[in-house]
């Protein structure tokens, strides 16, 4: 068998894509770049075992023609020996991907989920949510040990003793670790089933989060109640208590109203649109904006590119000083159920105004535009009813959860 038929001029002259035998099953493996521009040079070892196969030595960036003839030498060695170059090499990245797995702990594993997904999730919020529940529960218990390690009775020993008591967050939290443990089996840190995974798994050990959680609802102000509630609101020098009436006027979230920006308030068009980003179901969404909510708007202080200047939290403590049984989610309950016991206006409509996805997937498929002259009847609507005071007299109806 004729070997060492290229020579190192050949080698850097060759520019035509192909294979250049240098015999030993030694060839030099020319191929066009994607970009169109130039080759690219490598080192291939072919053979056959039951079919032929092309074994990777290297770039010629790397490896001189002296160096890849050393490597061929090394590989027929392995064939005289009986063994398949192509399994060995296989075994040897299966035993790095081993002593690997034994350095990579279940924290190293969780950090590298996380900032492979971070910038993938809508806010900060989400990231904060993933690390707090990790560091409370996950981390003392498995956070230390292999990544390979983990399996069900630790699993186990993360979950269970807060399944009954804190149901909801021991949800999150496993869920947090079969997406780790997955991401892990994926890099070739573990092997095996995820041991966190609920269905024909976790669900045969644990009781449903529905039989063992207590749903907890917003507690809403029966509508009735709103005009005395925004009259007490506008007599109360608080900031919050301009964020309060604000997400009322325009049955908005706290988190979309206190992050909401100067740019997204169009006074000659009386919309305010908030971008995906800040929004439940990353869609872009636009309020119409009532006399009310724009005379609220022209009243405030410009001291910066936000609205309202404010932590989340300044707007709940002004809440608590006059409704302390109320939640600033449920003025959105109010909302709905005002227009659905008071007004005839179209219920798709309503849920419209909410940033709710109404109607089965063909009809919101066919549903192209997002009825804002509709809906800015229904926000006009509501602010003039939100200006009547409760009549005197009028019997108070209890606080009640908002459905």
């Amino acid at each position: 068998m004729a070997i060492e038929k290229l020579s190192a001029r050949a080698v850097e002259t060759k520019k035509k894509p192909g294979l250049y035998g240098d015999g030993g099953g030694l060839y030099l493996k020319v191929a066009a770049r994607r970009s169109g521009q130039g080759v690219t040079k490598s080192w291939v070892f072919r053979y056959r075992e039951r079919r032929c196969h092309a074994l990777g030595l290297g770039s010629c960036n790397d490896l001189t023609l002296a160096e890849a003839r050393e490597r061929a030498r090394d590989q027929r060695r392995l064939r005289l020996d009986g063994h398949d170059p192509m399994a060995v090499k296989r075994a040897k990245i299966a035993e790095r991907r081993a002593a690997d797995a034994k350095a990579m702990t279940f924290e190293d594993c969780a950090k590298g989920y996380i900032t492979a997904h971070q910038p993938g999730w809508k806010s900060a919020t989400e990231a904060r949510d993933w690390n707090g529940k990790l560091r409370d529960y996950a981390y003392p218990v498995i956070g230390k040990l292999p990544v390979a390690m983990v399996d069900l009775p630790l699993v186990l020993r993360v979950v269970e003793p807060i399944w009954q008591s804190k149901t909801t967050t021991a949800n999150k939290v496993r869920r947090y670790v079969e997406s780790i443990l997955a991401w892990a089996t994926v890099r070739g840190y573990r092997t095996g089933d995820n041991p966190a995974r609920w269905r024909g798994h976790l669900d045969q050990l644990l009781p449903e989060v529905s039989k063992v959680a207590k749903v907890e609802h917003h507690a809403a102000l029966p509508y009735p109640e709103i005009g005395r509630l925004m009259a007490e609101l506008r007599g109360f020098d608080r900031p919050g208590a301009r964020a309060v009436e604000f997400c009322i006027l325009t049955a908005a979230r706290l988190g979309e109203a206190v992050g909401a920006v100067w740019s997204e308030i169009d006074f000659q068009a009386r919309t305010w649109t908030i971008p995906a980003e800040r929004m439940k179901a990353t869609r872009e969404h636009r309020v119409p904006l009532s006399d009310a909510a724009l005379a609220l708007l022209r009243a405030l202080p410009r001291t910066g590119e936000r609205v309202f200047s404010m932590v989340r939290q300044t707007p709940l403590h002004a809440l608590q000083k006059l409704r302390p049984d109320v939640t600033m989610h449920g003025f959105r309950s109010s909302f709905r159920d005002w227009a659905g016991e008071r007004t005839g206006f179209a219920r798709e409509v309503v849920e419209q105004c909410l940033a709710h996805a109404a109607g089965d997937q063909t009809e919101l498929a066919y549903r192209r535009g997002d009825a804002l002259e509709k809906r800015r009847k229904v926000m006009d609507a509501w602010a003039k009813f939100c200006a009547q005071p409760a009549p005197a007299g009028d019997n108070v109806r209890p606080i009640r959860a908002a459905g």
